[in-house]
Order: structure tokens, then sequence, then C-alpha cells
């Protein structure tokens, strides 16, 4: 018998060992750099403590639901984000494949935002970068940064940087090729309560530095005018978005994951909450640590507050240089950013690798090297070299504000109103949780993310057409920038033509077969689609 007419052999889909499990991943996913460096100063310059307002409204009128809207999704149609969304319509394969595509472009700065963060680890415990020189020495002695604009793209390997991503991609290859219950669950059983109780020592001990209470007040004093500002309730909506892991498929990848009866909507809650919960334990911190700072070189903490690359990297160390045993305090926030970022990398390359498997119906470790390997050897080019920063800001902003950001529009704008899945999405999620949902969410996935996530693109769009990004040359962007948001959608078109593998998921799978009918789902024979049986078509209206 030749290959040919072999019978195919499937491996049987991998499943999280249980619903705490699922949780800690999720939260691992959801709580990532940007809660720790980039929400403390997006609440400070948003009103301070009035900024908890728009923060807490933009959570639980479009984070949650979405949350909810993508657990839904995955869990309901058992698959990858192209997989899921081909159950639902042959025609959605392509947003799948969008969100995939998305998690590649991540995944290859994600990457190196982490070798950094475990290099400053070690340079913590030894203050190497010296008092009055931490900017100099970021970007000069250790990135040894080169103007995009004077001298075009740089090949030129540093190899503080390279050997330590090289180190951060086989760490994070050995994770997914353990699989879902032994590698990604596992990871996270380990490492969310390291990080947690790592975070919480460091909020600690930032507390009890001299200047740490004007720090806080600067964080938490309301600045009620700014609740009139139109700009900052965009940037509370903006942040959710990215800070729940919405909308790019990792929440659907998981979700499919979970066991037939799990408490979706119950899930889903304790992972927004716990998530926010750190968030603010962050901004705590953060300005603690930055109130010693204003106070030690006699400034106000508008002056040397800031966020992402620049508190990390610059600020922190500046901080750990004048505080007393620094070096601790150094060692838990860059200890801190490496467990948050391969928790969220993790998640990251998790929807890349399901897709493929799904795609192709390969095993494990056949499809998580194909995916690493090449995914590895382009980030060592492009972020172990002296451009690489320039590279990052670039490909980072345009991924955000013009992938994610897009492929969320389109999506609920498809599911809800093109496709009109929102009740058989609702009558999924009431049949297994403890929190039930109606119209409301309904009105919130269908009419106000829509309008949100329009105006927050729309507004995007413009600005970066008025003025080019950071003043980088027009062919700079039309490669990292612009022209890799084309890409993203052509390719994704592209790979939804490519046919499934007879030995894929999306063959004659027995698992979802049988799913299908416990739940007393009906197939349609010509679209593949699956539709409420009629006496249950009215359930959710």
């Amino acid at each position: 018998m030749d290959a040919a007419t072999m019978p195919s052999r499937r491996s049987k889909r991998e499943a999280f060992g249980s619903r705490n499990v699922f949780i800690l991943s999720a939260i691992g996913s959801a709580v990532g750099l940007g809660n720790i460096w980039r929400f403390p100063y997006v609440a400070y310059e948003g009103g301070g403590g009035a900024f908890l307002i728009p923060y807490l409204c933009a959570l639980l009128t479009a984070g949650i639901p979405l949350l909810f809207f993508d657990y839904a999704i995955g869990h309901r149609f058992r698959g990858s984000a192209p997989l899921a969304f081909r159950r639902m319509h042959r025609a959605a394969e392509p947003l799948g494949w969008w969100q995939v595509l998305i998690c590649v472009v991540i995944a290859a700065y994600y990457a190196v935002i982490i070798a950094w963060a475990a290099m400053y680890t070690w340079f913590s415990a030894q203050l190497s970068w010296g008092p009055g020189n931490e900017e100099a020495f970021f970007g000069v002695d250790f990135l040894q940064s080169e103007n995009v604009a004077d001298v075009g793209l740089s090949t030129t390997f540093v190899p503080q940087v390279g050997i330590p991503l090289a180190v951060v991609w086989v760490c994070v290859v050995v994770i997914m090729a353990l699989g879902v219950k032994r590698g990604i669950g596992l990871a996270n059983t380990v490492l969310m309560p390291l990080l947690t109780v790592m975070f919480a020592i460091l909020v600690v001990q930032s507390l009890f530095l001299p200047g740490a209470m004007d720090g806080l007040n600067a964080f938490f004093t309301p600045n009620w005018q700014a609740l009139a500002d139109p700009a900052v309730w965009a940037s509370a909506y903006g942040h959710i978005f990215f800070s729940l892991s919405v909308a790019f498929g990792i929440m659907v990848t998981y979700s499919s994951y979970l066991k037939r009866r799990t408490d979706l909507t119950g899930s889903g809650l304790v992972v927004g909450f716990a998530n926010s919960g750190f968030e603010i334990l962050a901004g705590i911190g953060v300005f603690a640590a930055l109130g010693f700072m204003a106070q030690a070189q006699g400034a106000e903490v508008a002056g040397v507050a800031s966020s992402g690359i620049g508190l990390a990297f610059v600020a922190f160390p500046t901080i750990v240089s004048q505080a007393t045993g620094g070096s601790i305090i150094g060692v838990l926030f860059f200890g801190a950013l490496v467990f948050a970022g391969v928790t969220s990398m993790i998640s990251i390359l998790e929807v890349i690798v399901a897709a493929l498997q799904d795609k192709l119906g390969w095993g494990r470790v056949r499809t998580t090297l194909t995916v690493t390997i090449p995914l590895a050897l382009i980030s060592m080019a492009l972020f172990s070299t002296t451009t690489a920063l320039t590279v990052l800001d670039t490909t980072d902003a345009f991924v955000n504000a013009f992938g994610i950001m897009a492929v969320a529009l389109v999506a609920v704008i498809v599911v809800a109103w093109l496709l009109h899945r929102l009740p058989q999405l609702q009558e999924h999620l009431n049949r297994r949780s403890s929190f039930r949902v109606g119209i409301l969410w309904r009105l919130l996935v269908a009419v106000l993310a829509p309008l949100v996530l329009g105006y927050l693109f729309v507004t995007g769009l413009i600005e970066n057409i008025a003025e080019p990004y950071s003043g980088y040359p027009i062919w700079f962007l039309g490669v990292f920038g612009w022209g890799m948001v084309v890409a993203l959608v052509v390719l994704a078109i592209l790979l939804s033509l490519v046919p499934w593998s007879r030995r894929s998921h999306a063959k004659d799978d027995p698992e979802y077969d049988e799913f299908l009918v416990e739940e007393r789902y009906e197939p349609d024979a010509e679209t593949g689609a699956v539709h409420l049986p009629a006496a249950q078509k009215g359930a959710g209206a």
C-alpha cells in the first residue's frame, strides 16, 4: 500500500489539563510587557486617578465582551483561528490567517525585547551601566544603535543582543514542542505565580523608597478635566484592546483547547479583572519608583515619567543606580519583564503553530520546528543588528495600529453583520457559563466595538498619512510599515486558498463531529457552516 492510499491518521487535538491551567495561560498571555511599561504612563497621561473611569468603562463595555467573543468562536468551532473562522463560513478563513500573520510579526520582535530584559537582569546585579550613563549605555554600548535615516538597514551583528536572543528562541521552542499540556500549561503554571510574587516584592520595596508617595500622588491624583477629552477615552479603549490579547487569534486558539463543558464567561471575567489588577499593581510599583527618581534628581515626577522602552531600559536603570538595594529592584523588575514576555510570546507562537497543525495535519514537534526555526532566523537577522531599534519601533507601531486594530474591526463586522453569528455565539456562551450574556452583549460587540475600533483606526491612519511616523524615511516606512500591513492582508488571502490536507482537522474530524452531535448542531452540507437546529434558532434573540 503506497502513501497515497494509506488511511489518514490524525493526531488528537490537544487540551489544557484543567480550567485553572487555561485561566493561568490566558492571564499569562494578557499580562505582558504592555502591562508593566505602558499602562502606568497611559493612565498618568490620561488624568491619573480619573483615568480609571474610562479604563473601567473600556474594560466592561469592550474588553470583556470581545474576550467572550473570542472564547465563543474558539470553543464553539474547536480550532485554531483559520479553522474556527472556516468552520463558521469558508469565506471567513482569511480573517484567521490575517491574525496568524500578525502573530508572526509580533513574535519576531517580541523575542528581542525578552532578550534585552534578560541581559538587563544580569546588568542590574552588577550595575554595569555606571551612574549617569544609563541612556548612553543602552543605545550606544549595548545596542550599538545607528540612525536608519543616515545609514540605511544595517547587517552589523551585535553579539550581546544576538546570543541571548538565540537562547530565548531555544527556550520557547522547547516549551512549544512539549505541547499544550506539558509545555504551555506547565510553563504558565510555574511562571505566572513567580511573576506575581516577584512583582509584589518589587512593589513593596518601591513603596519604601524616599519620594514614593510623590510618585503615587502623581499617579492617582485625578484630573477630572481629562474626562472631557475624547482622546483620553480613545486611549483607554485602545489600551484595553491590546492588553487583553483579543482579536489576534490567541484567545480563539486557547479556548479551543478547553473541555466541552467549561464556564467560558466566568473564566473571561477572572482573566479580565486579573489582568487589570496586575496593571494597577504595576502602576503603583512603577510610579513609586519614579517618585524616588524625581526626588533624587530634584525634578517633578512629570519630568521623569515615561513609557515603553525608555521607561524599562533608561529610567529603571537610573532608579537602580540611585536606590539603596537598587540591584534587587533591577533584578526583580527585569526578571518580571522576562517572565511576562515569555508567557505572552508562547501564546503568540501557539496561534501560528496551531494554525499550521490544523491546516497540514502534522504532529506537534514537526510543526513547531517548521514555524520557529525560520522565524528565529528572521528575528535574529532583523533584531540583532545595529538598526534593530528603529525596525522594532516601526514594526510594532504599524502592526498594532493597522494590523490588530484593523483585523479586530473587520472580524467584528463580518461575524456580527455579514454572517449574523452573534445569536449563535451568545447561545453557546449561555449554555455552559455561570454568567449569562444577553442582547446588551450583542449590542456592545456589534455596535460599540466597531464604532470605537473604526474611530481609532481612522484617527491613526490620518495621523500617519499627514506626517511620516517618527520622521523615518519613506522607503523604510514603505517596507516595515505600510508594506508590511498590506502584505499581511494579501498573504492571508493566499494562505486561505491553499487546500487543507486530508490529514488536517478540517477534514472528517471525529472529535468535532462528536461535539456537534452532543451539542445538537447541524452542519450545512453546501457551505460547511454549522447552524442552530430549528428548535433553538430563537434561543438567543
